[in-house]
């Protein structure tokens, strides 16, 4: 069985990596990575190399990112990618096409496999923000596009069945990118290895993404977002934003900061199992990033969810929501401090999944008849 799996950000790599590492060890598929996007970007960490050194044979690397930090520009890479993709992936003519989540570059894979009459197959679909942003059309645009759908809650399946997608069509396995957790190689030291110097304050994990309606505002955000926790006696690391617009002027604010503050390290991108302890070792992940709503519960550790991004999600009990003002920050502090939110902890568990979800996709993807299922006759109106 030959499949294809389109990656072109840091982000959904580390969702279906544990994945990929299974059907890589099967002798009997023969899996190909697409790379393109941020991975060939050297602004943002080179992160092909990261691929490369996990032992996963790429099919294509694109140079399809345009870096000007505009909404034009994600369309434009986009395109690119679309333009440069279509002759390799017809010429490998694979049997099934995997890639997740909600980004522009999923409807790339989805048009892939759908003119070219390719089984694909999506991760991550029925999943919703309330924040009404273009990842969530994006998202369920694809679903429809999309042959097969592996999502991640009861709820997500629920809304591909709201979308009328037929059942036999939907499983639910939970989310692969749980199943790092369980082997996570200890690095001893890890907060002081990254730092540069020893850190013997509590840790905030901070990653703070640019939306449209926050980008203006990012910098005071983010101001007030580390400011606050700076107050509050933590040690904050800090990783790079994504490739949205905005992110220039969140890169620009950070370095700022961090050269007037020691309890500042900015890590940029880090390897898989550096992350994966750093994450561990810090007492709280704040800013907007979905692995705070995903992954966080798995530590367990507290989620501060500041500002709009990833509103209305389906979370554990371990995240708080709050507004971007220095007052709600505190709050939000305050609570997640308080014994009652203690207690919570000590009972929170992770309703994306157990950490054996990719064990689940590589069984079905080997038992799906994918092909059976390339043509979609359902009218919406009888489903």
């Amino acid at each position: 069985m030959k499949i294809l799996a389109l990656t072109s950000i840091r982000s959904d790599y580390d969702l279906l990596s544990p994945l990929y590492s299974r059907l890589h060890n099967d002798i009997d598929i023969d899996l190909k990575l697409l790379v393109g996007g941020t991975h060939n970007s050297a602004v943002h960490g080179y992160t092909v190399n990261d691929i490369h050194r996990d032992g996963f044979d790429v099919l294509l690397e694109i140079d399809s990112l345009i870096n000007s930090d505009t909404a034009k520009s994600r369309l434009k890479s986009a395109s690119i990618l679309l333009l440069s993709a279509v002759d390799a992936v017809a010429a490998f003519s694979p049997d099934l096409i995997i890639y997740a989540g909600d980004r522009e570059d999923v409807m790339v894979g989805a048009l892939l496999g759908g003119y070219l009459s390719i089984p694909t197959l999506h991760f991550y679909g029925g999943d919703h923000a309330s924040d009404g942003y273009i990842d969530n059309p994006i998202r369920h645009a694809v679903s429809k596009l999309s042959t097969v759908h592996f999502v991640s809650t009861a709820v997500h399946k629920a809304r591909l069945l709201a979308l009328k997608e037929p059942s036999n069509r939907i499983f639910d396995l939970g989310s692969i990118a749980l199943d790092k957790f369980k082997n996570i190689v200890p690095i001893a030291g890890v907060k002081d290895l990254i730092a540069g110097r020893i850190v013997d304050k509590p840790a905030a994990l901070v990653i703070f993404h640019p939306i449209k309606d926050e980008v203006i505002q990012a910098p005071e955000i983010i101001t007030n977002m580390l400011m606050t926790l700076i107050k509050n006696g933590y040690h904050c690391f800090i990783g790079s934003p994504n490739s949205d617009p905005g992110n220039a002027t969140i890169v620009s604010t950070l370095s700022g900061l961090a050269a007037k503050y020691s309890e500042i390290t900015l890590y940029g991108n880090l390897p898989r199992g550096e992350f994966l302890n750093l994450f561990s070792a810090c007492n709280i992940i704040v800013g907007n990033s979905s692995a705070g709503l995903l992954e966080s519960a798995s530590i367990p550790i507290p989620c501060l969810n500041v500002g709009l991004r990833q509103r209305g999600r389906d979370c554990s009990d371990n995240v708080l929501f709050v507004d971007t003002s220095i007052e709600a920050i505190q709050a939000g502090l305050n609570e997640i401090s308080s014994v009652e939110f203690a207690l919570k902890m000590e009972g929170v568990t992770n309703i994306y999944g157990d950490g054996h979800s990719a064990e689940k996709a590589h069984k079905l993807i080997k038992s799906i008849d994918f092909k059976s299922l390339l043509n979609k006759p359902e009218d919406p109106l009888y489903v």
